[in-house]
């Protein structure tokens, strides 16, 4: 890739996708989201020597929001092994919204059907170990500090203090999940753990740099110093692409082809295996949840670089 060349195109696409931004609306039901400007738009591209192309907002700090749920199985799985995991959370995608309820009361055993929609992250975050909120917290943080390369990175309390107060629905999802023999932790604690993570607050330089990790099958391209075993790396992007956009993940994966997580404060994460990790961060979002214009820019930048997998 010719990196003068690229750069444009980044630019151009964000100009772009850009135009769309009114098409969405930035998330309501978390009140501090509400606030931030649903015309802002950037992106970020990691290749595999480390270099980032960046254009538009793409220093504009946000939180992950479900971006998080991908580190978080991350820890889950390396902790605990795939058995126990997926014992409790499921491989399925499923066609409704990422907090609804209604599959956890009628599938049996009532197991979330995958730990990309809301039941499912929270029964995973009850699945990493510590001895208190702080300490597996930190196992999230150190790994998504390490994929960043910053060690700074930290919680957004203000996000995650709005997050709390608001969650009436998620904590209907965890208390149905204990009820259900599902989590064994504690419900409170664990809804904590998972308000935290989902604050962490990153740029979409950042979340470029995570992709690129994955995309190199767990493996910090610059240094060579694997982070994630490789078969955890794998489950992870397929489940990118086979839930990671919410249950619009079948036409993103038709319309742009690349595995993907998306997040309510409007970030995206892409991993275009072997050639390049995406951070997208664009507020506006459509009726699934994901950015309109973020998915705007990834299926021109597919179309531009040739990037889908299939």
């Amino acid at each position: 890739m010719e990196l003068g060349r690229a750069s444009i195109q980044l630019a151009e696409a964000v100009k772009a996708a850009r135009d769309v931004t009114g098409q969405g609306k930035v998330a309501v039901y978390i009140p501090e989201l509400a606030k931030v400007d649903p015309h802002l738009l950037g992106a970020a591209v990691c290749l595999p020597d480390g270099t980032i192309l960046a254009a538009g907002d793409a220093e504009v700090p946000f939180t992950l929001q479900s971006i998080s749920k991908i580190c978080s199985l991350i820890v889950a799985l390396c902790q605990n092994g795939e058995k126990h995991v997926f014992e409790r959370v499921g491989k399925e995608p499923t066609g409704d919204p990422f907090n609804s309820i209604i599959k956890l009361e009628t599938i049996k055993p009532h197991k979330p059907l995958n730990p990309m929609i809301n039941a499912g992250a929270i029964a995973v975050a009850g699945m990493i170990r510590g001895n208190s909120v702080e300490q597996r917290l930190d196992a999230v943080l150190g790994l998504l500090r390490k994929m960043t390369g910053n060690s700074a990175l930290s919680i957004n309390e203000a996000v995650y203090g709005s997050e709390k107060r608001t969650a009436a629905r998620n904590r209907a999802l965890a208390w149905f999940l204990k009820d259900s023999g599902v989590l064994e932790t504690d419900v409170e604690e664990t809804l904590d753990l998972y308000f935290r993570h989902c604050a962490i607050e990153v740029t979409a330089k950042e979340v470029a740099r995570v992709g690129m990790v994955l995309a190199a099958d767990g493996v910090i391209p610059e240094t060579g110093e694997r982070v994630i075993p490789l078969e955890v790396a794998r489950i992870c992007k397929t489940f990118m692409v086979t839930c990671g956009m919410y249950n619009a993940s079948g036409a993103f994966a038709i319309d742009v082809g690349i595995p993907a997580k998306s997040g309510v404060a409007g970030g995206i994460m892409a991993a275009v295996p072997q050639r390049m990790g995406i951070g997208v961060f664009g507020p506006a979002l459509d009726d699934k949840g994901n950015s309109v214009a973020g998915v705007k820019l990834l299926a021109l930048l597919a179309k531009e670089w040739n990037l889908g997998i299939f």
